[in-house]
């Protein structure tokens, strides 16, 4: 197993916690972005620096995930498409997608999205993001090690 990580957007909490899983069970962790990010040495952790461009990192994470690897993105379209490869999916909030639930998720994000192309939304009307809370942390937390365990056994 891999760990995958769509690293352009993942807290730094999230990041920590990755790094002291990665180097507590030995899986590698693999952080994919579009410019470098600073990871400790470490023979479980790799940073993959992918050139600018649209969809450029989600690309080569589909094109590199294999059947049992864990991917770590908030990303519906790549969500699906690793899903369809055997791949596990969890975001920073400790959310897992799977087959059952992809496919709602990803028919809400296109509708939102031509409503944001047609200007039937108003962006006022769009929330952001909300802040990473303590809640998040411990559901990310939970979710990486029982994803992790449930492929490496000890």
């Amino acid at each position: 197993m891999n760990i995958y990580i769509d690293a352009d957007a993942i807290p730094a909490i999230a990041k920590e916690l990755i790094i002291k899983t990665a180097n507590r069970t030995g899986v590698m962790a693999i952080f994919v972005a579009n410019s470098f990010i600073k990871l400790p040495p470490s023979p479980h952790l790799k940073m993959v620096v992918v050139s600018q461009g649209f969809d450029v990192a989600d690309n080569y994470i589909v094109d590199n995930t294999q059947a049992g690897d864990l991917v770590i993105t908030s990303d519906i379209p790549l969500a699906n498409d690793v899903l369809e490869k055997g791949a596990r999916v969890l975001t920073s909030r400790g959310e897992e997608f799977t087959l059952n639930n992809i496919k709602p998720k990803l028919n809400a994000r296109d509708f939102m999205e031509s409503l944001r192309g047609t200007n039937v939304l108003d962006p006022k009307q769009m929330g952001g993001q909300k802040p990473y809370s303590d809640k998040d942390k411990i559901a990310f937390a939970n979710g990486l090690n029982r994803l992790v365990k449930a492929k490496n056994p000890t």
